[in-house]
C-alpha cells in the first residue's frame, strides 16, 4: 500500500508512484514535528520511569511492613485505564480546570487562568507527567523483583568492608540489575514512541498539529484526510526505526549475559 496512491480520491484505482509516499513523508514538516515531539516525550518519560520506579522499588525492598499494600497503591495507575487517566489529567490542566481554580481562587498566586494545554509543550509536558505517573508501578514491580535476586551476603560483605549505601548502589546493586535496566529500557522505548491514547484525548493535536506524535498524526492522516498510502508509508518507517533501536538494545544485553 505505501508504494501506491491510496487515498479517498482513488479507491477504485490505485496507481504505483514507488516510494513518492516516503518522499512525502520525511519532507512533511508536521511529520518532522510530530516525531521530534515523540522522541523528546520517549527521551524524558523514560528516563523518568525508569529512575523513580527504581527508587520506589529500593524503598519497598527496605522496609518489612506493608510491602503488599505499598505495591498495591503505585501499581494502581498501570491498571488504570488510558481514557480515564487522560480525561481526568484534561481536566486538571483544563483552561477552566483544578489546577487553575487552586492557582487563582485558593492560593492566589495568578490572577488569570494558565492556558497549560494551548501550546506545544505545555501540552505535551502534561500528556508526558501522565506517561510517567502511569509508567512508574510497572517499573517498581520489575526493579522490585530484581533486587529480590541480588544476594544479601554482597551487602552484608559490602558494609563489613565500610561501603556505604551509595558505593553498595552502584557497585553492587546496579551491575546486578543492569540485565533488568536494559529490559526495561527496550520496552519503555518502544512505549514511548507508540504514544496515542493520551496524547489524542488530551490535546488531540491541538493547537495546529502542533502537540501531534507519530501515531496520532498516522491516524490523522489516514482516517480524517484518507491518505492510506502516506499512512502505510509512515508506519513502516516508525517500524524500521523501532527495530533498529531494539536490536541495538538487545545486543546490548546479550553482551550484558555474555559478560
Amino acid at each position: 500500500m505505501s508504494f501506491f496512491q491510496w487515498d479517498f480520491g482513488s479507491v477504485f484505482h490505485q496507481p504505483f508512484i514507488g516510494i513518492e509516499n516516503y518522499r512525502d513523508v520525511l519532507a512533511d514538516e508536521y511529520f518532522q514535528i510530530a516525531f521530534s515531539n515523540t522522541l523528546v516525550y520517549t527521551l524524558i518519560t523514560v528516563p523518568a520511569q525508569m529512575v523513580l520506579g527504581l527508587l520506589i522499588a529500593m524503598l519497598i525492598h527496605g522496609i518489612n511492613r506493608l510491602k503488599i499494600t505499598f505495591r498495591v497503591a503505585y501499581y494502581l495507575p498501570v491498571i488504570t485505564s488510558w481514557v480515564i487517566a487522560s480525561l481526568v489529567f484534561k481536566y486538571i490542566f483544563n483552561t477552566e480546570g483544578l489546577l487553575n481554580y487552586f492557582l487563582v481562587n485558593v492560593l492566589q498566586l495568578t490572577g488569570q487562568n494558565i492556558r497549560w494545554l494551548d501550546s506545544r509543550w505545555g501540552g505535551i509536558s502534561v500528556a508526558m507527567l501522565l506517561g510517567t505517573w502511569k509508567g512508574i508501578g510497572w517499573n517498581m514491580v520489575v526493579f522490585l523483583a530484581a533486587l529480590q535476586t541480588v544476594p544479601l551476603s554482597l551487602y552484608e560483605a559490602a558494609a563489613i568492608d565500610g561501603a556505604g549505601r551509595v558505593r553498595q548502589f552502584f557497585t553492587i546493586t546496579l551491575p546486578s540489575i543492569r540485565g533488568t535496566i536494559l529490559f526495561a529500557l527496550v520496552m519503555l522505548t518502544i512505549g514511548g514512541f507508540n504514544v496515542f491514547t493520551s496524547i489524542k484525548m488530551i490535546t488531540n493535536g491541538k493547537p495546529g498539529h502542533q502537540t501531534e506524535t507519530v501515531l496520532t498524526w498516522m491516524y490523522y492522516k489516514a482516517f480524517s484526510a484518507g491518505k492510506f498510502g502516506y499512512s502505510a508509508a509512515l508506519s513502516f518507517i516508525i517500524a524500521i526505526v523501532l527495530a533498529i533501536l531494539a536490536s541495538v538494545q538487545f545486543r546490548l544485553m546479550k553482551n550484558q549475559e555474555q559478560s
